[in-house]
């Protein structure tokens, strides 16, 4: 008998482990461990997110999500509070509205000091990921 359900580690952006049930078997990609992100990648991907237009704060989640290609699962805990540190910071700005199933939602839009960091955040990220990937490309000499 096939079961109708699986349990899937979740891939924690804060390297916390947790465990999702999901009702239809195959839906999710399976996670032995959880991924440790360099501080302020969840940022980065949040700002991302917004820079792509105007949502509340679960259809951030939701996009970065499908942006992943349903790879990464971030925690709501973890993820509210990088919105508001965000928002702290001002680098996107929340306006009170209706969602599309007619709730009150705060949906947030990139400001220009947004934008700026995303960028430099980009541009560190990129750099980052080059040398790592030249340092796995290395070659043993031979002698």
């Amino acid at each position: 008998m096939r079961a109708l359900g699986e349990l899937y580690f979740l891939l924690s952006l804060t390297g916390k482990e947790g465990v999702a049930y999901s009702p239809i078997s195959n839906m999710r990609v399976r996670v032995l461990k959880p991924v440790d992100l360099p501080q302020g990648a969840l940022e980065m991907l949040i700002l991302k997110a917004v820079s792509l237009g105007p949502l509340h704060g679960y259809g951030i989640l939701l996009r970065i999500q499908q942006i992943s290609g349903e790879r990464l699962e971030i925690l709501q805990g973890s993820f509210y509070t990088a919105v508001y540190r965000l928002e702290r910071n001002g680098w996107i700005e929340g306006e009170w509205g209706e969602s599309e199933n007619n709730r009150r939602a705060k949906f947030y839009r990139l400001t220009a000091p947004g934008k700026r960091q995303l960028k430099d955040e980009t541009a560190k990220w990129s750099d980052m990921a080059s040398v790592v990937a030249s340092i796995l490309r290395a070659k043993a000499e031979e002698p």
